[in-house]
Order: structure tokens, then C-alpha cells, then sequence
């Protein structure tokens, strides 16, 4: 449970089967807490000993956290219990129907319904009962499901919400992720949507919730128990950013092809003529994804010169979008299973679109579903905050767009001088890094502030946007991002001495636009953080960055505003790893 508590926090709990006296079924124990697995852990009995088991780490949807809130849920008799992940949509409908039926309702969650469904299923087997009340459900979950009538196994069962089973000797797991697995086993197989699974101890099988057997081969996890460790430092936030010089080489590694001044990416399934055929290409994620799905746009159009931009998925799906087949789609999502990302892939398969992934981990759902893409490899992120996935996506998308421009128009010595941008990253990442001393006294400085403005200017508005939604999700304070050139058009209202602004302010061709802007908010007595190539003059203080090329500099300038948002956190006495109100992974809508 506390390798997954970074996926739900609010509240913890575990049911285990207990044992059978002779010739009586098995009865169940539950021990439940509102709070954080350490306060279930305080309330577990010494002797709690048993077989088989269910817990889960709540991230609350229906109902606020409480010690009644929190998963497992059990029947009146407490013969069922469930752990879920995901929203039952129809769930007031069936409580209501339930409710009518003589069914008292002990929680106000959304998983409880099920329990009763299950519970009070006529079927002969557990799996026959879980499916028949899965029948009656409409919406997305993850769902283990433990019976005291048949206290030697566990039913699984997904539909969009990850499930992986971890496949060990005489003993088998079954998690929400990997993270949960590998201290004990490598081997996984991950459920797909639609799909069941029954664990005893010695075995395990796969069918679909009509019924019919599916085959399952497991597959090797690349991730040791140690990646998810916090390796010395006091949060995982803290670590993942200081791991980013490693994970940009691990992306590049083995991908660069000096020869023809190009990247091998051979997961894309897209070969040379397909690529030539796209006319344009549009990018979906949510929050951090969608943010480095913008810098990935502006790169595509930049070395490839071709259309490209991005939208949060969950808008995309909503608005009837016209699918055009000359329209390269492309998902990107840190785990793979980002609810709404997957949908619209799901949506954008349905209607004969190509659609890449570009994802962190292997075997995940979009990854599974899409076409072809491309694995970010950042290793593991624990900290609901995204940091490093962040910067190696967007290195990933400029090797895609280095890939489609070399096919297209871009020449050798532009391919050349991306490439050797490319390798510099790690070294000029580890020199920011080195500069962390001087960007948490920048932090201390601008802890008091209750509302901050971002700004940059193409290259730079993503940037903005990605480094205020950071210090919203780690510090609470409010931040807003806009683009600089658009101060003028009503924003310049909220500017005060109490009001800061971070300018991101690239070495490029709008370099004075940008320092215009600065004379803008000093004009109206604005305290300036710059984060620049070199010092501003107009700013109060400026965070200096190494030069890169400047289609790859905003990869570069967002890390020191990774760094300013968690010492600002730090110095507030934030939970930085576990913000209040966000689980990693949103595998809901």
C-alpha cells in the first residue's frame, strides 16, 4: 500500500479471509482508517493473519474521506468485499433501486453499490456473480473482489482503470500498478478493458466479463524495487528532479543516428512514404502532458513544418472533433492510462485514425491501443508532480519532430546542429541543477506571495503555463500563466508590488519583445523574476540557464521553475510528494 499511496491518500483499509472452522466457510477481517497508510498500519492487530487478501489507498470521488468512506467496502453480512478504482456512473440509480430493495447503506461511495450487487447475485461461482453485477454497471473500474464462501481467491476485473497481476511462485498479486509488484515479482501481464481475472496461490486465469477465455503471456517488468526508493533524498519530488540529467541521456541513448543526421524511433510503425503523406498532426494529454504536447507542437512545425498543435484530450472527445485521415494523432500520458487520453484514443481508433502514444510506461493502455510511439523512459515517477516525465516528453517530441523533418525538408546541417543540442541537454541540466542553492533563496524570497503571473512568448508560453501549474500543485499559491504579448489586453489590471510575475525570457529573435513586456510591469511597480540566458536588467532578480539551440531551449528553462516551485512549497510546510486533492494517475474522468 505505500508503494501505491502516491495514486490515492485520503484513506486506507484491508480485508483479509481469516481462517474456517471444520466444515464452515471462512469468515473476513477489515481494518479501515481515514488518512495516510501509516494511521491504517497504527490500527492493524499484531495477530491479523490470513491467506488472502484485498486493501486499497482511496483518492476520493464519492464522499469525503472517513474511516467509513475508505475501500475495502463490505456486504451487511460481510461475506463480499471490494476495492475499486474508477466512477460508477449509474451508482445514485442502482443505490436508488438497491435502496428500495431493503438495502442499507453504510458509506456514500459510488463502490458500495457494487458490493450489494455482488452480495446478492443468484450465480453459483464468484466469477458468475462479479460478472452478472458488473452487467448492471456503467462506468470505469478496477476492481478486486474477495468472497468468504470462496476464501481461496481473488476476482479481477478492468474496465478502464489499470489491473496487473504479478505472477509469483505459489503466490500470486494483482495491483493498480507495477509499483506495487516488483519488490516481489517482475513477471506481470496487464488486464485489458473488458477482461477478468481469477488468483488463487498456485495459478491464474484470464477471460472476458462475457465469459470467454483469453490468453495471457506475462511479460518482465524493466523496473527493479529499487527505482522506486527515495535514494537519500527527503522527497520524491526532490529526487525525480535531480534524476533528469540521466533520464534526457536514457531517452537519447542508442536512438541518435549521426550518419544521416536523424533519430531511429522504431516504435513508431510509421514508415518513410506514411510520413510524407501527413498534413497534420494534433497532440492530446492532460495538464503536464498537454503542456509538453505544446512544446511538442511547436518543434514539429519548427524542424518539420508541419501543422501541428495540441489540445487537452478531455475537451477533445466532448466537442465532436472532425477526424481527418490525413491527421497524424499523437497521446501522450505519463502512465498510459490517463482516463480521459484514453478515451479519445479509444474514440479516434473507432473512427480509423492513426494514433501514436507517447508514454512512460511499458505495456501501459494507450500503449497497448495505439498504433505505434515511442517510450519516454524517465523510470519511474512517484511524486503526484510531474518532473522529470515532463522534460523527457518533451524530449521525445523533439526527437520525433528531428525524425519527420529529416524525412521531409529539414537538411543535414540542421539535423546536425539539433542533435548536438540534444546531447548537450544533460550536461547544461546538471549546471542548473548545480544552481539549486541560489533558486531556493529566489524561493524564500517570493514565499509571501499570495498570487503569481507567468509570462513567455511562443516558445516561452508553454513553459509559463507548465511552471504555474507547478506551483499551484506543490504550493497552493494561485498562479496564473498568459502570454506576454498579451499583458496589454486586460491582465496589466492585476499587476501591483504584491503581485509577481515570472518572465520566461529566451535568447532568441523576441528577446527585446519580451524585455518590452518586463518594462510593461515595472512600469506598474511589478517585482520580476526572470529566467533568462543572461541577467535582465529589468527584473529583480534572474535565474540564468545555459543556451541551447532555440528550439530546444524551453526544455532547458523549465527546470529551474521545477526547482522555485518545490523550495517555495518547502519553505510553506507543503506535503510535496502527496498535494492535498491530486492522485498521480487520473484514471477517471
Amino acid at each position: 500500500l505505500q508503494r501505491l499511496e502516491y495514486r490515492g491518500y485520503d484513506s486506507a483499509g484491508i480485508v483479509i479471509t481469516g481462517k474456517a472452522a471444520a466444515g464452515k466457510p471462512g469468515a473476513l477481517k477489515m481494518v479501515k482508517a481515514k488518512g495516510r497508510v501509516r494511521e491504517l498500519e497504527a490500527k492493524v492487530p499484531k495477530r491479523f493473519a490470513g491467506t488472502t487478501g484485498i486493501a486499497h489507498t482511496r483518492w476520493a470521488t464519492h464522499g469525503a474521506p472517513s474511516d467509513e468512506n475508505a475501500h475495502p467496502h463490505m456486504d451487511a453480512e460481510n461475506k463480499v468485499a471490494v476495492v475499486h478504482n474508477g466512477i460508477i456512473d449509474n451508482a445514485s440509480e442502482l443505490r436508488a433501486k438497491l435502496t428500495a430493495d431493503g438495502v442499507v447503506f453504510l458509506s456514500e461511495t459510488d463502490t458500495e453499490v457494487l458490493v450489494h450487487l455482488i452480495a446478492r447475485a443468484q450465480a453459483e461461482t464468484l466469477e458468475e456473480k462479479v460478472r452478472e453485477a458488473l452487467r448492471h454497471v456503467e462506468g470505469t473500474y478496477g476492481v478486486a473482489v474477495l468472497h468468504a464462501d470462496f476464501n481461496d481467491r481473488i476476482v479481477v476485473a478492468r474496465n478502464g482503470s489499470p489491473v496487473v497481476l504479478g505472477i509469483g511462485e505459489k503466490e500470486m498479486f494483482v495491483a493498480s500498478d507495477v509499483a506495487a509488484l516488483v519488490a516481489h515479482t517482475r513477471q506481470v501481464v496487464t488486464l485489458d478493458d473488458g477482461e477478468m481475472a481469477t488468483l488463487k496461490a498456485d495459478d491464474f486465469r484470464t477471460y472476458t466479463t462475457e465469459g470467454s477465455t483469453t490468453t495471457a503471456t506475462p511479460t518482465t517488468v524493466e523496473w527493479e524495487a529499487e527505482s522506486y526508493d527515495m535514494g537519500g533524498h527527503d522527497t520524491y519530488m526532490h529526487k525525480e528532479i535531480s534524476e533528469q540529467a540521466d533520464a534526457v541521456d536514457r531517452v537519447l541513448r542508442g536512438r541518435i543516428d549521426d550518419r544521416f543526421s536523424t533519430v531511429h524511433l522504431g516504435g513508431l510503425n510509421l514508415d518513410a512514404r506514411e510520413a510524407r503523406g501527413v498534413r497534420r498532426i494534433k497532440i492530446l494529454g492532460c495538464g503536464t502532458s498537454y503542456h509538453a504536447g505544446q512544446i511538442g507542437a511547436q518543434l514539429i512545425e519548427e524542424l518539420a513544418r508541419i501543422p501541428a498543435d495540441a489540445e487537452p484530450a478531455s475537451e477533445f472527445r466532448y466537442r465532436n472533433p472532425v477526424v481527418d485521415p490525413d491527421t497524424l494523432y499523437v497521446a501522450v500520458s505519463q502512465s498510459g492510462e490517463t482516463y480521459d487520453v484514453l478515451a479519445a484514443v479509444q474514440e479516434l481508433k473507432r473512427k480509423g485514425a492513426r494514433v501514436l502514444g507517447v508514454v512512460n510506461v511499458v505495456g501501459s493502455a494507450i500503449a497497448r491501443e495505439a498504433d505505434g510511439g515511442t517510450y519516454v523512459h524517465a523510470g519511474p515517477e512517484v511524486c503526484v508532480v510531474s518532473t522529470k516525465c515532463f522534460t523527457n516528453t518533451v524530449v521525445a517530441f523533439a526527437l520525433l519532430a528531428l525524425h519527420l523533418g529529416r524525412i521531409r525538408d529539414l537538411s543535414v546541417a540542421d539535423g546536425k546542429r539539433i542533435i548536438d543540442g540534444l546531447r548537450r541537454l544533460p550536461e547544461q541540466i546538471s549546471e542548473i541543477l548545480a544552481n539549486e542553492d541560489e533558486i531556493k533563496r529566489l524561493a524564500a524570497e517570493y514565499a509571501d506571495a499570495k498570487s503569481m503571473m507567468f509570462i513567455g512568448r511562443v516558445r516561452g508560453y508553454p513553459v509559463a503555463r507548465e511552471a504555474s501549474l507547478k506551483l499551484k500543485e506543490v504550493s497552493y499559491i494561485h498562479a496564473e500563466a498568459y502570454p506576454a504579448s498579451e499583458l496589454k489586453h486586460g491582465p496589466l489590471a492585476l499587476i501591483e508590488p504584491a503581485m509577481p510575475t515570472v518572465a520566461i525570457v529566451p535568447d532568441d529573435d523576441l528577446l527585446e519583445k519580451n524585455r518590452a513586456a518586463m518594462e510593461e510591469i515595472k512600469a506598474r511597480s511589478g517585482r520580476i523574476l526572470a529566467v533568462a540566458h543572461q541577467v535582465q536588467e529589468k527584473a529583480d532578480h534572474t535565474i540564468v540557464v545555459p543556451k541551447n539551440e532555440n528550439e530546444l531551449d524551453p526544455i532547458l528553462m523549465g527546470i529551474p521553475l521545477q526547482l522555485f516551485a518545490y523550495h517555495t512549497a518547502l519553505a510553506m510546510g507543503r506535503d510535496i510528494d502527496k498535494p492535498r486533492n491530486l492522485a498521480k494517475s487520473v484514471t477517471v474522468e
